[in-house]
Formats: structure tokens, C-alpha cells, sequence
């Protein structure tokens, strides 16, 4: 029964495939034409809502963990034009029309096109006035609490990727209902407190819509689709990111109390390919090996570039971690060997690549790893909870389950003083999260809500740290360590709006972010 909703979609489709008439509606309308007339063909499409977070996910690295000081490119001789798009963005410099940033946008609101049709279809729109979500009357045979909690994952998902898009681009479109190529073309860009405006308002109809089961209470065939306390903690993040910690504090709490989520004893037992959708897991995107084409490609894309025996098939050699990260663990830290892993290609030889070991797993075919991607941990509630307390004696504690955990001395009682508090908390979430896609936004987040964290200065010292080892090894061009640090700007922690969108618009004037 493992994460068998990502699964019916595929087999629908197989079916349907075998048919030897030709329909009145092609496959690709099914959704406007005759879909969603029934229980099962709703859960088929929320199905594919959950299988469009993949392809996001797929490239949220090059703008997460290789934008912070966790990692980088890691051939940094190589003239392969990918290569040269990744140390674009890892230097500050990417042009507009760059083909990741483009693609990423692109996927992310083609989910939330599916996303919104499923919605329209239960009944369900948004009132931007107000602020808030409206249900009406469906003409589908549905029980209410089936329509409601189909209605709550699909809100969830799209608040998912419109949090990611605000945070990565700004003021992006605000989409909430199906609406044509000729009518996209008369939508400008929304503001960021719009944006957010409708992110709270789907959080927070999901978390009533949706079943609030404890852990323990799910039934296994449901493990793996989203819940009222996923939604209530991605709320929090959403609330915490605003600066907003008393609201955060609240939804948190409620699911630290309430939710029946608690940390996995180990930390590798967490991403354990044998004990998924474990009690730590609030949300995570799912990947299915077995030919299905809904496995990871995550094990060779951050496999030594060149390793032989490390996976099956050829390592890519991307997102490799930095020295700073290496170095960063403290003796004892059990997380550093589940994180990074350490490839010599020569066992006589002291030299060792290093690469991202926590996604990966045997491959019997290349690119179609078992890993998930978690998303939303219950590791993550604990220490957002203490950012949003601030250095009171149980915020230590949360961070004390973190440290105790990953097999470092707990601690007790408030800091002496705030900085060190903040020190503590930031270096535990950058340890516990590294290559999880929170890194960048930890790092944004942080220049709002903490006294001590300088976000343009961290990145400065990431760039001295790494540039003799690193940087100074680009070929022609190599970028001195000045111009690297003069490229970190408050203006570039935005990715540009793909330049795509601005050319190909003949109705308005687009505009692109600031800095580029």
C-alpha cells in the first residue's frame, strides 16, 4: 500500500491508453470535458496535483542550497553550459533567461493550474477581497467530508508552490482559478502581500477541511497525502517568514501538542528508504522506484562526479557540498555522515570528493531512486517554534531534542544573551536541514526576524571562505573575491522574472525585478 495514491494516476492513464475508439475529448482535456464527474475521478486528478510537485522539486536545489553557503558546483573547471547556469546562480549572476529559472516557474504554475481546475470543479474559489476561501454546491456524486479534504490537499499543494514562488521571485501572478492563454496575458504581477493574503487564506481552510487524525490514527493507504497538521505547520513557517511569531506560535504549538508527530529516534532512521512516511513526516513529495516513472534522480544527480560503485549508472557530481558545511559539524554530530557523503577515487591517496549522501539509495535504474523529499518535518516545528519564542528556557529545550537526538549534549535554561541564542538556532536548523531546500530561505527569513544575522554577510564570508579552494578555480573568466562579494545584494536575493514572460506578453508591461 506504500504511497499508492502516486500510483493510480499512472495506471488510469495505462488503461485508458488501451482504448481502440477515439473520444469526443482527447486525453488532454479530460479535465474540462468529462473528468471530475465522480469520487474516483477527482481522486484521480488530485493524484496528478501530487505528482506535479515533482518536477518543481527537481530543480529547487540550484536555488536554494547552491545560493547558500551549503554547496556549490562542483566541477569548477567545467565550460558545460549547465554547469556554467549553475555557477551563474551560485555567483549572483544569472541572466534572465536562464533555462531553470524559466522551468521551474513553469512547472510550479502548471501544478497550480491543476490544482486550480480540481478546485473549481469541488466548488471552491477564493475571495481575494476577503481574503478568504468560499465553498459551493458540486453537482458530484461526494460525500462532504470527501469533497472537503480532496478540496484541503489541493489547497495546500497550491499554497505550497505560491509560498516557494513569493519567496524565490517576488510579487509573481496571482492565479486562483482556470483561466485561458488570452486572459493570462491581461494578469500583471501581484504584490507580495497579496500573494501571501491568499497563501494564509488556503492554509487555512486546509487545516479545517482536512483530517486532523493523529499520527498513530492515519490509515496507511492515506500515508503520504497532506493533513490538517501539515497545513497548520506550513502555516507557521508562512506566519514566522512574515515576522508575524505570535500567530506562528499558536498553529505550532497546536501541532506539537496535538498532532501525535514526534521525532524519529535516529536521524538517519528519518530518510530511511525502509521507514517512510514515518512519524516525523508531516508532508514530504514522494518518488516510487520500480519503473513507473516516478522514482529520484536525486542519487545520480548528486552522486562524485566520475565515482565508480557509489550508484548505479553515472554521477552527476551536482550540489556538491562546501568545505564551510564539511567542517561545520562538531565531533560526534551523527548527522554529518547521513548528510555528506566521501569518495576517494584513489584509496591510497589522501584527496576525497565529497556529495550529498541523503537521497541516496541502490538504483537498479539510473534516475529512479526510492528517496522522497521531505518537506515539512516534525524537526522543523521544534525549532521554528524556538525562532518564534525567542530565548526563553523551552525553546532551548526544542533545540535540546534536536541536539540529544543527533547525539550532542543537551542544554538547559535561556542564553546569557540573545546572540548566542540565535547562534545556537541557526546553526542547529543549517545541521539538521542541510539539503532539504530550507537553507536559502532560513537564511532570508533570518534577516527579518533575528537581531544578529547579517544575510549579505554571511554570504560575503561564504565566498572568502570557499575562494581559494573553490572559486579561484573557475576558468576564464575567474571572478576575483571582490567582484564575488560584490555581486551579494539585497536586490539579487530575488531570482529575475523569466525574461520569457516579459517578451512574449503583447498586452502589458511586465516588469523585472530590481538588479537585473
Amino acid at each position: 500500500m506504500k504511497k499508492i495514491q502516486f500510483i493510480i494516476l499512472f495506471f488510469y492513464i495505462a488503461l485508458s491508453s488501451c482504448k481502440k475508439t477515439i473520444d469526443l475529448y482527447p486525453e488532454s482535456n479530460l479535465n474540462t470535458g468529462t473528468f471530475y464527474s465522480n469520487n474516483d475521478e477527482v481522486k484521480a486528478g488530485l493524484t496528478a496535483c501530487y505528482n506535479g510537485m515533482q518536477r518543481p522539486i527537481f530543480r529547487e536545489w540550484q536555488f536554494t542550497e547552491l545560493r547558500s553557503d551549503n554547496s556549490f558546483m562542483g566541477n569548477p573547471g567545467s565550460t558545460n553550459s549547465f554547469n556554467r547556469d549553475l555557477s551563474d546562480l551560485d555567483e549572483f549572476i544569472p541572466a534572465t533567461t536562464q533555462d531553470a529559472i524559466y522551468q521551474y516557474w513553469l512547472d510550479t504554475y502548471y501544478n497550480i493550474r491543476s490544482c486550480n481546475i480540481l478546485l473549481q470543479k469541488l466548488g471552491v474559489s477564493y475571495d481575494p477581497n476577503a481574503g478568504a476561501i468560499n465553498l459551493a454546491s458540486v453537482n458530484i456524486p461526494i460525500s462532504d467530508a470527501s469533497r472537503k479534504q480532496y478540496a484541503g490537499e489541493a489547497l495546500f499543494i497550491r499554497a505550497y508552490h505560491y509560498f516557494n514562488l513569493v519567496r524565490l521571485y517576488g510579487g509573481v501572478f496571482l492565479v486562483h482559478t482556470p483561466i485561458s492563454p488570452l486572459e493570462s496575458k491581461t494578469m500583471n504581477r501581484a504584490t507580495v502581500a497579496d500573494i501571501y493574503k491568499l497563501i494564509v487564506a488556503d492554509l487555512t481552510a486546509a487545516s479545517t477541511y482536512m483530517n486532523n487524525l493523529k499520527f498513530s490514527q492515519i490509515p496507511t493507504a492515506d500515508k503520504g497525502r497532506t493533513t490538517s497538521w501539515a497545513a497548520k505547520a506550513l502555516l507557521g513557517k508562512v506566519y514566522l517568514t512574515q515576522n508575524k511569531k505570535a500567530e506562528a506560535i499558536t498553529v505550532l504549538d497546536d501541532v506539537r501538542l496535538n498532532s501525535g508527530y514526534g521525532l524519529q529516534s535516529s536521524y538517519a532512521n528519518v530518510f530511511s528508504i525502509t521507514n517512510e512516511l514515518n512519524s516525523e513526516i508531516l508532508f514530504t513529495i514522494s518518488h516510487k522506484a520500480g519503473g513507473f516513472g516516478l522514482g529520484s534522480s536525486f542519487g545520480n544527480d548528486f552522486g562524485p562526479l566520475g565515482s565508480i560503485g557509489v550508484i548505479n549508472g553515472s554521477p552527476r557530481g551536482w550540489n556538491t557540498p562546501s568545505s564551510s558545511i564539511d567542517s561545520f559539524y562538531m565531533t560526534g554530530d551523527a548527522r554529518k555522515a547521513v548528510n555528506i557523503g566521501r569518495y576517494k577515487p584513489n584509496p591510497a591517496l589522501p584527496d576525497e570528493i565529497l556529495y550529498v549522501k541523503k537521497y541516496l539509495n541502490p538504483v537498479v535504474i539510473t534516475d529512479d531512486g526510492e528517496a522522497d523529499w521531505p518537506i515539512i518535518r516534525y524537526a522543523d516545528v521544534l525549532l521554528m517554534l524556538a525562532e518564534a519564542q525567542g530565548n526563553t528556557g523551552a525553546s532551548v529545550g526544542y533545540i535540546s531534542q534536536i541536539r540529544v537526538r543527533a547525539g550532542l549534549s543537551s542544554i538547559t535554561g535561556a542564553f546569557a544573551t540573545t546572540a548566542a541564542f540565535e547562534k545556537e538556532l541557526t546553526e542547529q536548523r543549517r545541521a539538521e536541514f542541510a539539503f532539504e531546500n530550507h537553507r536559502w530561505f532560513d537564511m532570508v527569513r533570518y534577516g527579518t526576524t533575528l537581531a544578529n544575522f547579517n544575510t549579505l554577510q554571511v554570504l560575503k564570508d561564504h565566498f572568502a571562505y570557499e575562494y581559494l579552494a573553490h572559486y579561484s578555480q573557475y576558468t576564464a573568466p575567474v571572478p576575483t573575491l571582490l567582484q564575488l562579494q560584490s555581486n551579494v545584494i539585497a536586490n539579487r536575493l530575488l531570482l529575475p522574472i523569466p525574461q520569457r514572460e516579459i517578451d512574449t506578453n503583447t498586452q502589458l508591461v511586465i516588469t523585472q525585478n530590481p538588479g537585473y
